[in-house]
């Protein structure tokens, strides 16, 4: 993992950083010294991923659709970490739908759990980060809305949205020094995308092939670029969208 000296002691709030990607990137930033701190349900996961990492990372149970709770975990982790200078929005749920089968309940979950919070997460930082006199908003979309993919139309659209406010936003803190970037995954075979949609190796054979670099994208790869928007190395890069994807087309 890459060393950015300037992230180590820098408090860095992670959404959804008990498996999948967000793991890999609780781990990045711990690996670069920086005061780590990571939201999600899952306690069991949660602990076992701080006693591995001990004393680099603190671990916040919430229910980020509850924006009381998200609000009071923000809180909880200023208290014991001081106010945070990097803020990844990472937490979703690639839940597969088919589109005339969405009810308006399920779309407004599939929003409220891969946009909602994302939107409330920036705006609950930014005095954290104005306290601090700048820092840096690396909000995670996917490809998946930009190549299309049947099935994840709900789930698309709030990946496409999240695009829509990391450019409006960097457009509004620019001045206090805040810089807002998304990040895009290609195709990342997490356990959990093997379990549920790639069981079959020839699909991931597939997909392998519509790339430039025909080797697996990882989360790691993911956790490596996010550390460098959130370094002062990317210091004049905002409102961009940085595609780890190994060229897929």
């Amino acid at each position: 993992m890459t060393y950015f000296s300037d992230i180590a002691g820098r408090t860095v709030i992670i959404t959804g950083g008990t498996s999948g990607i967000g793991e890999d990137v609780v781990r990045g930033f711990a690996a670069n010294d920086a005061r780590v701190a990571f939201i999600g349900r899952q306690q069991e996961a949660g602990d076992a991923l701080v006693a591995e990492l001990a004393p680099k990372a603190l671990f916040v149970r919430c229910d980020l659709l509850d924006l009381v709770a998200l609000r009071a975990a923000f809180e909880t982790i200023k208290a014991k970490l001081g106010p945070a200078s990097v803020l990844v929005n990472n937490a979703a749920n690639d839940q597969r739908h088919n589109f005339e089968d969405v009810t308006p309940e399920e779309f407004e979950r599939m929003m409220g759990v891969n946009f909602r919070h994302v939107f409330f997460a920036c705006q609950i930082v930014l005095p954290q980060m104005r306290e601090l006199g700048g820092g840096s908003i690396i909000n995670m979309s996917s490809g998946a809305w930009v190549g299309g993919v049947s099935g994840l139309e709900t789930y698309s659209a709030a990946k496409a949205a999240i695009v829509g406010l990391t450019n409006s936003l960097a457009r509004s803190v620019g001045r206090d020094r805040i810089r807002v970037n998304a990040l895009v995954p290609g195709m990342i075979f997490t356990e959990r995308q093997r379990r549920l949609w790639f069981k079959d190796e020839s699909l991931i054979a597939a997909g392998l092939a519509r790339q430039c670099i025909p080797e697996e994208v990882t989360g790691a790869d993911c956790a490596q670029a996010a550390l460098f928007l959130a370094s002062d190395s990317s210091r004049m890069i905002t409102k961009q969208f940085l595609m780890v994807n190994g060229g897929l087309r």
